[in-house]
């Protein structure tokens, strides 16, 4: 009896190992493919990663390696002591006696200041003058006044000194240069009466 009984509840359990092992195989299948997505991701954002890290090491190196422009200047008129003007029409004046030329952007035969790139500049100009003429400089960007300085003729006073200083935004092939306005005068030589600029950033 009790033989016959056993023989009729084995295939049962068979049934039943058999239904809970493949519950456990289909279990470990949802879970591998749970950690193969999950793999995937973490691939992918690593190479997201490492994308944009190979992208900041070139902009590093790109830094790096671009030249910083440096241009500045100052030249004083030059010569023995000397009245510069007065002349008839306005005139730029010519400071012949270079002092520093870095990237050469002053011209000393013309007194002209070209802007070899875009960027913010300072330009400042300096006067020494007598008593007998007026004084009358204007600092121009291309055909506009961007600053001045004057004095007037006077008995009284034996010599009179000035100037006036700017930043200014140029583009690259602006001119930059100090009118002597007609009838007015500076005197200059070596020391005095001077054009200075240099380029502040791009």
């Amino acid at each position: 009896m009790n033989l016959a009984i056993l023989f009729f509840v084995l295939p049962f359990c068979g049934l039943i190992v058999a239904h809970n092992f493949n519950d456990t195989i289909k279990e470990s299948e949802t879970r591998l493919k749970e950690s193969e997505t999950r793999l995937k991701e973490s691939e992918t954002r690593l190479t997201d990663s490492e994308t944009r890290l190979k992208k900041s090491e070139t902009q590093i190196l790109e830094l790096k390696n671009k030249e910083i422009t440096k241009v500045m200047f100052s030249a004083a008129i030059g010569g023995v002591n000397r009245d510069i003007g007065p002349f008839n029409t306005d005139t730029i004046l010519i400071y012949r006696s270079v002092i520093t030329n870095i990237d050469t952007a002053y011209n000393p035969a013309t007194g002209i200041f070209t802007a070899p790139v875009t960027g913010v500049y300072y330009f400042t100009f300096s006067y020494h003058a007598g008593k007998n003429y007026p004084v009358s400089l204007a600092l121009y960007k291309n055909d506009q006044v961007l600053v001045a300085s004057h004095d007037h003729k006077t008995q009284y006073d034996g010599a009179d000194n000035g100037g006036n200083a700017v930043f200014v935004q140029l583009q690259k092939g602006d001119q930059v240069f100090v009118h002597l306005r007609a009838n007015a005068h500076v005197w200059g030589n070596n020391d005095v009466t001077t054009f200075s600029g240099f380029l502040v950033v791009e």
